[in-house]
């Protein structure tokens, strides 16, 4: 077993690293650690099932505390003082949050129309991803099938209206188009494809049509 680092570890040394690994019955690997890690992380890089998830501390009340406690806290990561009864911080808050979680706002612009600003559509790297083909998944899951072109407006444009691909990649406050190819259904007949009728394969079954009255 070869054990190495690329950090003083404070955390952890290699006896306690080789009898975890001794415990999982692990007795031939190569461990490398490029940070100081802790003895449960490493368990959870053995384990393989574990997945961590951003965290936001966030504290309130601070209009009842001292100077030097909030001084204190503010040197903490990921901490966000507030004050919901003098509402103090919130707007640090919920820009905080919403950096956290990497959210995308993309409005919808019908064709012909003015883009609905009131409800957008709320894009994140968890729910599939920021390129048009997934602001489409969003809308329906069909239109991505039907898709011809998006017509883009906005920061991720290069110039206004942009005309752009199912790979192109939406950044927040993005207007999109979406023009759907009328040689494309979801039924699968369009333009170029037999047409569907409901008439009867043989002549007996038809019905015969009333003579026209004189």
């Amino acid at each position: 077993m070869r054990f190495n680092t690329t950090i003083p570890l404070t955390r952890l040394d290699e006896k306690t690293a080789l009898n975890i690994l001794h415990e999982y019955k692990i007795h031939n690997c190569e461990v490398l650690i490029r940070e100081d890690v802790s003895v449960d992380q490493l368990i959870d890089v053995i384990e393989g099932n574990r997945k961590y998830i951003k965290c936001l501390y966030v504290y309130n009340k601070i209009d009842m505390v001292t100077i030097e406690d909030l001084e204190e806290l503010l040197c903490q990561k990921n901490t966000v003082l507030i004050s919901a009864g003098a509402k103090l911080n919130l707007d640090n808050l919920l820009e905080k949050v919403w950096d956290m979680m990497s959210l995308v706002r993309v409005y919808t612009k019908p064709q012909g129309k003015q883009p609905d600003f009131q409800e957008p559509v709320v894009l994140t790297s968890d729910r599939g991803g920021y390129r048009v083909e997934d602001f489409c998944n969003q809308l329906h899951r069909s239109l991505a099938k039907q898709f011809k072109y998006a017509l883009v407006w906005g920061r991720s444009a290069k110039h206004y209206p942009q005309t752009c691909g199912l790979d192109h990649r939406l950044m927040d406050d993005d207007v999109v188009q979406v023009v759907k190819d009328k040689a494309k259904r979801e039924d699968g007949v369009g333009r170029f494809s037999t047409t569907r009728r409901n008439d009867p394969s043989r002549i007996a079954d038809r019905v015969k049509k009333e003579k026209l009255k004189s």
